[in-house]
């Protein structure tokens, strides 16, 4: 199939080809962030210059919703044609870091984007790697954090309008294991943060994860489309009926793979890190760890998932200094001012704060 057939399929019209000076302005402006916001990747601002400056990169007319797309077939950057220059590097970040993480072979060939596994037919980790790129995207412009709400499910994020959810969930792996190991990854194209993860949690748990943010990503695109059939003149009212008993659907089929996948998140890297609390220290890091964990929870009312969880984990730190006090004599003061407390008066420990409501 000829890339003009491809395009079109995609949804993509060519309006115009961006000229020399502006695609170098864009390269120049990503090499800065990039190089500014991770410098742990020890990029090369020069490097990134010169490839991204080679992308052919067109003005577009794109399906509803999107900005800008980098379409790997072609290795070119197509943008909404109603964007001005102005906003062309802040739209041009997550798709100039698509570019970047590629890894292909010889015959050119890609095997990975990011954390995205192309050798896969079923391209498992698409949406793992679409967030991280999303939190490096978001990361490189400082973007701020605002409360959201989608799907019932409240949440602080500072990608509102770009994976919300998927982001939120990522993040929470990022905040366990470490930004460094899963930009790294992301970047480089490489199974560090995978290993990472499984090491301190198990295999079933990162595949999990792996296939349910797919999951919510392939959900929301359905969903998409079926809000798209309520847009065709003359739906006739029993079809309207229908698609909307199935919106309902694929809405809480969203929440709760959020919440099943928020859970095992947390549940599968905190039941092992508890083992390895055996000293005073490593209880107080532990305690830490887990109450910080709650800023970056979605929330939904009637789910308690996460305050019960934080309370048995609390119970089980203190069995563990009953067991043997003579290890933790710093735990003394602990243990009657914060265990105890703390678990009595919980519920106003999480109280959680209403956030602007926007309806997905």
């Amino acid at each position: 199939m000829s890339i003009e057939r491809v395009l079109k399929k995609e949804g993509i019209e060519i309006v115009e080809k961006l000229d020399t000076l502006t695609v170098n302005n864009i390269a120049s402006n990503i090499a800065n962030l990039l190089t500014a916001s991770f410098p742990n990747l020890n990029l090369n601002q020069n490097d990134i210059f010169m490839r991204i400056s080679r992308l052919n990169m067109y003005y577009a007319k794109l399906p509803n919703g999107i900005s800008a797309k980098y379409f790997y077939k072609n290795t070119s950057i197509y943008f909404d044609y109603n964007l001005s220059k102005d906003e062309l590097t802040d739209v041009a970040v997550h798709e100039c870091i698509h570019y970047l993480q590629e890894k292909r072979d010889k015959h050119g060939d890609i095997l990975k984007l990011g954390l995205c596994d192309y050798t896969d037919a079923s391209l498992p980790g698409v949406g793992l790697n679409e967030a991280a790129v999303q939190l490096m995207a978001a990361k490189a412009l400082n973007l701020p954090s605002e409360s959201v709400k989608y799907f019932d499910i409240s949440l602080h994020t500072n990608t509102p309008m770009y994976y919300p959810l998927e982001c939120t969930l990522i993040n929470q792996m990022a905040y366990l294991i470490g930004e460094d190991a899963l930009f790294d990854s992301t970047f480089y194209a490489n199974n560090n943060f995978k290993s990472e993860f499984i090491s301190l949690t198990s295999e079933k748990a990162f595949y999990t994860i792996q296939k349910n943010i797919d999951l919510l990503i392939e959900t929301q695109e359905k969903l998409n489309t079926l809000y798209s059939y309520l847009d065709i003149p003359d739906v006739g009212e029993g079809e309207v009926k229908k698609i909307s008993k199935e919106i309902d659907t694929n809405k809480a089929k969203i929440k709760e793979l959020f919440l099943n996948t928020q859970k095992i998140i947390f549940t599968s890297y905190f039941d092992n890190a508890i083992n390895l609390t055996y000293s005073s220290n490593m209880i107080e890091r532990y305690r830490n760890k887990l109450y910080l964990f709650k800023n970056l929870i979605g929330y939904s009312d009637g789910d308690t998932s996460y305050n019960d969880y934080y309370v048995d984990k609390m119970e089980a730190l203190e069995k563990r200094y009953d067991i043997n006090p003579s290890e933790f004599n710093s735990l003394a003061i602990v243990k009657k001012s914060f265990f105890s407390i703390l678990i009595s008066k919980l519920k106003l420990l999480f109280g959680l704060n209403a956030g602007t409501e926007r309806v997905k």
